[in-house]
């Protein structure tokens, strides 16, 4: 990470296809461009030690990695959290949880115990688990917003990832966003820079709705955050010509 702030990474699904045809020659394409790391969503079949061996010799740390929650449970738990101590990464997020632990805000509240457990154990580690949000999480059930039923449920230790782009899909105002950071303090740990427009919906970071300054601020110094990490899910030009176009708006708005 920058010492001048949270450090700048890209999720690796933005460009999954890349990945998929060339894991290193990607790996290397965005350090060339600049970011500082990566979130991983997958490992194209690299062990750990493979990984860090590529990432240390491009220079680039481990953000993150959006994991399902049965390879925190149980037994899985102590080999996830040893291959992502291997990478050097601390953040092990969760990007999305079966039905019927989200099927009530009863559900989110007991799937609310189950994080609170995980980062219990991960603790010692100084390791993380979090929450990625898509829509639904900002739709009102039972009178109250699920990712609320969630968050005031879980221990200040679970993170808080905010995804800009999925949140305004589903329904959350501009300002509004500042306001999640705002509610639960220190919690938002890393974040995703996804534009969100009204008006054109392959928008790059910086040409949409996000309020982007107030948004830095705010994560800045409210929300803990130690990593900005840039996903694009629509494209105006090939996968790795947006995120590195993200990164210049990135640069030229955060300064």
């Amino acid at each position: 990470m920058s010492g001048k702030g949270p450090g700048i990474a890209v999720q690796l699904y933005s460009v999954r296809d890349d990945c998929a045809k060339d894991f290193a020659g990607t790996l290397k394409a965005v350090a060339k461009m600049g970011y500082e790391g990566v979130e991983f969503a997958g490992y194209y079949g690299k062990s750990a030690q493979e990984l860090r061996k590529m990432l240390d010799d491009l220079g680039l740390k481990a953000a993150g990695t959006h994991i399902g929650l049965d390879t925190l449970m149980g037994g899985e738990l102590e080999k996830t959290a040893e291959f992502n101590r291997i990478i050097g990464n601390s953040f092990l997020i969760v990007p999305g949880l079966a039905p019927e632990r989200i099927s009530s805000i009863s559900a989110w509240k007991e799937t609310a115990k189950i994080f609170n457990g995980i980062a219990a154990k991960l603790k010692p580690l100084r390791m993380y688990t979090g929450y990625h949000n898509h829509i639904i999480e900002f739709k009102a059930s039972e009178g109250q917003l699920p990712w609320d039923a969630f968050f005031s449920n879980t221990d200040a230790s679970v993170v808080m990832q905010l995804d800009t782009g999925n949140a305004m899909h589903g329904g959350v105002k501009a300002g509004e966003i500042l306001d999640f950071v705002k509610r639960y303090p220190a919690r938002a740990l890393t974040v995703h820079l996804k534009e969100f427009s009204q008006s054109n919906d392959k928008a790059l970071l910086g040409e949409g709705d996000v309020m982007w300054k107030d948004l830095f601020k705010m994560c800045e110094t409210i929300g803990g955050t130690m990593w900005y990490i840039v996903e694009q899910e629509s494209y105006a030009y090939p996968p790795l010509e947006c995120v590195e176009k993200c990164l210049q708006n990135y640069k030229r708005i955060h300064g």
